[in-house]
């Protein structure tokens, strides 16, 4: 019997790394994760994945051909399979993943940027099946993001098109320091971690009660925050609308730049629905020009139920076989 032949997709996020052997129908026959932020050098990162990957693999290889490797990666460069000057990875400056990965493997190897990945996915397997022009904003530990226009994605001059969260948003005296170097960057206001910051901010500001002030600020995180907001916590709730309310006037400039037919929201925070929905759209159609309102969707993932940058990296190698 001919074994199946399946890619491994990757998913490198800033708190894990989340991988599955996906066939070319979208299955993810297996998959694991280990922890990123373990690893304070890429070369033992890559070494530790791989042996991950392949002690999985062992349990499949009977049925499973491994054709080769698609990679998610914040800050990641298809043209040179790199990563660069990451703000939400352990290591800095320019890491050569795709050679690392080649010390182990002949196969290929393909990196992207995260949010591309999860926009790949979301077209050939998910919610933006037959659209031509949309968006994939992945709300993680940052905030990712992936623009398709004309069917395609688009990379820009150096790989480094559609970096949405790392551009400005201008609220207040101080703007809030991101990892990437940078001040005031969306991603330090919109990500799980942005939450957290708001939240905190929302709480100094008020005598309101809150379960959360019980918490340090180590164990203080967005799950817990969501699960308090469900129960009614008013300054839960204030900070998902204050989170909601910038993404939403971000998502009105993406809708000014592109155009698209929709917007689809993905990860951890976007698991929140109308908690962060609600405000978001609402925020965006109060600041959309006159022509675009009522006509852009902002809709979930419909991969929430599997990882679409996994499916998307995967892919990477899918076109490369098929083209």
């Amino acid at each position: 019997m001919a074994l199946k032949k399946v890619v491994v997709g990757i998913d490198i996020g800033g708190t894990n790394t989340v991988f599955g052997f996906v066939d070319r129908e979208g299955n993810i026959i297996a998959e694991d994760r280990i922890n990123t932020s373990r690893y304070d050098k890429a070369d033992a990162y890559v070494a530790a994945l791989y042996d991950k990957i392949m002690s999985v693999f062992r349990k499949i290889e009977s049925e499973a051909e491994i054709i080769g490797f698609g990679i998610g990666a914040p800050m990641g460069n298809i043209n040179k399979g790199t990563i660069e000057y990451s703000a939400n990875l352990p290591w800095k400056g320019i890491i050569p993943l795709a050679d690392l990965f080649n010390r182990y493997t002949s196969l290929p190897v393909v990196v992207t940027n995260d949010g591309n990945a999860a926009a790949v996915g979301e077209m050939i397997y998910g919610g933006a099946k037959g659209m031509k022009n949309f968006v994939v904003i992945t709300l993680g530990t940052g905030l990712g993001s992936g623009f398709v226009v004309n069917g395609r994605l688009v990379y820009g001059h150096d790989g480094f098109a559609g970096e949405l969260g790392h551009t400005s948003v201008r609220l207040d005296a101080s703007n809030r320091e991101c990892g990437c170097g940078k001040k005031g960057c969306l991603e330090t206001y919109v990500s799980a971690t942005g939450l957290k910051r708001n939240f905190l901010k929302i709480m100094a500001d008020s005598n309101q009660p809150s379960e959360l002030r019980k918490l340090s600020f180590e164990e203080l995180d967005a799950e817990l925050i969501h699960k308090e907001a469900r129960k009614g916590d008013c300054l839960a709730k204030e900070a998902f609308e204050y989170t909601g309310m910038i993404l939403g006037v971000k998502l009105a400039d993406v809708v000014a730049h592109t155009n698209p037919e929709a917007i689809f929201l993905f990860g951890g925070l976007a698991k929140a629905k109308e908690l962060i929905f609600e405000p978001a759209k609402k925020s965006m159609e109060e600041n959309l020009l006159s022509i675009y309102r009522g006509k852009v969707k902002l809709l979930p993932s419909e991969l929430s139920t599997q990882n679409a940058a996994v499916l998307g990296a995967s892919s990477l190698i899918w076109s490369i076989k098929e083209s």
